[in-house]
């Protein structure tokens, strides 16, 4: 490595994880003293402290609920949002979208790894990265020339830096890039679902689930999750006839419920017809705001209701808790937990119901 490489980003001293590199505190332009997901901009400079990785990146992730604002807020025109993405990685050095406060993550290939990194990444290993990108520094050569504007998945070229409090892992070798990006987007739901459900089995009473936006890449992987884990019965909530059909047909809920997740009484009594009441384990997936009251409203009192969305407004969620006198535990899925990506794509694998969602989406197989 030389030293024009271990000299840090602009401003740095390199040395080490001292002074807050560990969680790329150097990294952070403005405003001073903030962690770099609450910074407006980060210093994407190409070269690394010794406990850094420099990724060359091959495709980014967006997260729903921000390509879903995006899309929304240019009618749709594939143009304007690349634009746009593009607006957004050149003025903050990061994909940090300012209206859902969301980003994504991305794949791409280790070019350098520093010496002091404790990620035990190689140069060559093709990684997912699962911390969120509005975290990492991140620059973008090509103009997002080869992305059509029209997907979650975004074609492109530029580089990104991990930290050493980041986490990568390097893409298996018998999953195809598209459907594992997408399988680690969203790893952290199937894992806390998990959890959350085997504590409640544990305790000598099996659970009722159900999960909000089921047919969605988070829903369905949390669905087969909580079947594993002990659920005494499963409940998908879809929007739409066609949704409800493909869960349906995958075999991954008990029950299949329609309604509009922003409307409360509605989304309380699907639920309730389908699990034969309320729900103990409630899961929102679902990628637009104001589904923090159907939620809460379909869980029963003492029951636990766990939010993946980025869309969900604490605010909402704990006013709209208090003021409808509901006794729930309110978890948000912080998209970490030991193992969460493994564990995700062990159910891709063995999920034939899970596979027929994704292809759904993606058009392909992923076991193929």
């Amino acid at each position: 490595m030389t030293q024009e490489t271990t000299a840090g980003p602009a401003g740095g001293t390199g040395g080490g994880t001292g002074g807050g590199t560990e969680i790329g505190l150097h990294r952070v332009l403005e405003p001073a003293g903030v962690l770099p997901q609450a910074a407006h901009r980060l210093d994407p400079d190409p070269r690394i402290r010794p406990d850094e990785v420099r990724v060359a990146v091959e495709r980014l992730n967006l997260d729903a609920a921000s390509f879903r604002q995006l899309r929304t807020a240019h009618g749709g025109d594939p143009d304007a949002v690349r634009a746009e993405v593009l607006r957004i990685i050149g003025e903050r050095g990061k994909m940090h979208n300012p209206v859902t406060g969301s980003g994504g993550m991305l794949v791409g290939v280790v070019d350098e790894a520093g010496p002091e990194s404790p990620l035990g990444l190689n140069p060559g290993d093709r990684v997912a990265t699962l911390v969120s990108l509005t975290l990492t520094p991140l620059a973008v050569t090509d103009g997002l020339a080869g992305w059509d504007g029209r997907s979650e998945q975004v074609p492109a070229r530029g580089h990104a830096i991990l930290f050493a409090r980041s986490i990568a892992a390097v893409l298996p070798d018998d999953v195809p890039v598209p459907p594992a990006l997408a399988v680690m987007d969203v790893c952290g739901a199937p894992a806390l679902t998990r959890r959350v459900v085997e504590a409640r089995a544990a305790s000598g009473a099996a659970p009722v689930v159900a999960v909000l936006g089921a047919a969605g890449k988070s829903g369905c992987l949390s669905l087969a999750a909580a079947r594993r884990a002990g659920a005494a019965r499963t409940v998908g909530l879809v929007p739409s006839a066609a949704e409800a059909e493909r869960l349906a047909a995958s075999g991954l809920a008990d029950a299949v419920a329609r309604a509009d997740a922003r409307d409360p009484v509605a989304v309380s009594r699907a639920v309730a017809e389908a699990a034969g009441g309320p729900a103990d384990v409630t899961v929102v997936c679902v990628d637009v705001p104001g589904c923090e009251h159907g939620a809460i409203l379909a869980t029963a009192q003492g029951g636990t209701v766990v939010f993946f969305s980025m869309a969900t407004s604490f605010p909402a969620a704990a006013l709209g808790a208090e003021g409808l006198a509901a006794d729930v535990t309110m978890l948000i899925g912080n998209g970490y937990v030991p193992g969460h990506a493994q564990y995700a794509l062990d159910l891709l694998r063995a999920e034939p119901g899970v596979r027929t969602l994704f292809t759904a989406r993606s058009g392909a197989d992923p076991a193929e």
